[in-house]
């Protein structure tokens, strides 16, 4: 099955898909960022729960619940350990280990952060390429998924996701 993947620019704990993905540390800690904004928005339960399924190692993934927000779960990713650094493997993984969590859920929509470029300071054209190229390699095993986004908080980060994922759909 091939799924649609979409770009957007906003807030992604407005986004309008069953489940949003949280850029987080392996021992699930909600501090600033994507991570603050959702606890922010959905409640300290939901960090709470996140931190009592972890320390995962780098790259893997879990689900908590989504608090007061309106997704089904919310999926936490995580991209870094606790020396807040990530890289182009960890970003793959996560992005793979979110999408299979989703699968399992049998998920029909997910909302994707731009990984590791905030606290991580990744580069946000790397992460494009990174996630991009995952969520497509993905979607041939996909078999409930239906839709992607990629939610960036700004237009530079929703202009190079959306010019990769043209100049790689349109080869």
């Amino acid at each position: 099955m091939s799924y649609k993947i979409e770009i957007i620019q906003g807030d992604i704990t407005t986004v309008d898909t069953e489940v949003i993905v949280n850029a987080a540390n392996n021992e699930f800690w909600m501090g600033s960022g994507v991570a603050g904004a959702i606890k922010s928005a959905g409640g300290d339960y939901i960090e709470k729960e996140a931190v009592a399924k972890g320390p995962v190692m780098p790259g893997e993934a879990v689900f908590s619940t989504a608090g007061t927000l309106p997704f089904k779960v919310i999926i936490h990713a995580a991209v870094m350990g606790q020396n807040l650094k990530t890289n182009a493997r960890l970003i793959s993984k996560a992005t793979v280990a979110s999408l299979n969590i989703a699968e399992q859920l049998k998920i029909k929509s997910i909302a994707f952060p731009a990984f590791g470029t905030g606290v991580g300071n990744f580069p946000m054209q790397a992460c494009a390429f990174n996630m991009i190229n995952a969520v497509q390699e993905y979607s041939r095993y996909a078999k409930h998924i239906e839709k992607v986004i990629f939610c960036l908080y700004d237009s530079f980060g929703r202009a190079l996701f959306q010019n990769y994922l043209d100049s790689v759909e349109n080869r």
